[in-house]
């Protein structure tokens, strides 16, 4: 009987660690095609080409889907949106942002959820904790999307706030480091942790605020834990 269990017991292991090895490859794979254009903007070119709050754009392109977490300058920039947004351009967005752009635009609030020609997106809150730039009040979010099986999840500007917890199954974190807007490196660390993706990107450092050192301590503190990457700015 003892020997039935301990049997049982090593190929539900294995199983489990079998589909953990391959998410982590697909992870990694995906991670190719994600492209930090700085601060807190994201490139994605999988089928389609998805933008994140695009800032400092620095040459024209078409995006068939564009996100933007909330309605601050460096996030939502009526000029760098402009620059990627073609006749067939979707803009998703809250309220703060959709009053200063034109386009086609899909205004989304907390707790959304979209299906936008099988790329599935989950708009979830992004706020602070311990201090006002970004009031839970407000509405700014982050999203999840789901792009052929990978689940990425940007999340804005926000602190480590208790719903990252209820995330599941969160392939790639692009999270925030810098402090004092967002959380700093170490609180980045918790937030991980409280996600558990396969791989973390750092970001929003080395524009209006943070440095390479705010990333570096994020991969430190994360070490042995939660896989690291630190992309080049393109």
């Amino acid at each position: 009987m003892k020997r039935w269990i301990i049997f049982v017991f090593m190929a539900l292991y294995l199983a489990f660690s079998s589909v953990a090895y391959a998410d982590a490859v697909k992870s990694r794979a995906m991670v190719k095609n994600i492209h930090w254009l700085g601060h807190d903007t994201f490139k994605i070119t999988v089928d389609k080409t998805i933008y994140i709050d695009p800032f400092k754009i620095k040459s024209k392109d078409t995006a068939d889907i564009v996100l933007i977490t909330h309605g601050h300058h460096d996030h939502c920039s009526p000029e760098d949106i402009g620059k990627i947004t073609g006749p067939k351009t979707l803009i998703i967005t809250p309220q703060s942002c959709a009053e200063k752009i034109s386009g086609n635009i899909k205004v989304v609030k907390r707790e959304d959820n979209l299906d936008i020609n099988g790329i599935t997106i989950e708009v979830v809150p992004a706020y602070n904790v311990n201090k006002q730039y970004h009031p839970r009040s407000a509405d700014g979010v982050g999203y999840i999307f789901d792009i052929k099986g990978i689940k990425i999840y940007h999340a804005g500007d926000t602190d480590r706030i208790p719903e990252m917890k209820g995330f599941r199954k969160i392939n790639i974190a692009l999270l925030p480091v810098s402090g004092k807007y967002v959380m700093t490196a170490e609180e980045a660390v918790l937030a991980a942790l409280d996600i558990k993706p396969d791989i973390a990107i750092p970001m929003h450092y080395g524009a209006i605020i943070g440095s390479i050192s705010d990333a570096q301590r994020f991969s430190e503190g994360l070490k042995g834990k939660v896989e690291v990457v630190i992309l080049s700015q393109e």
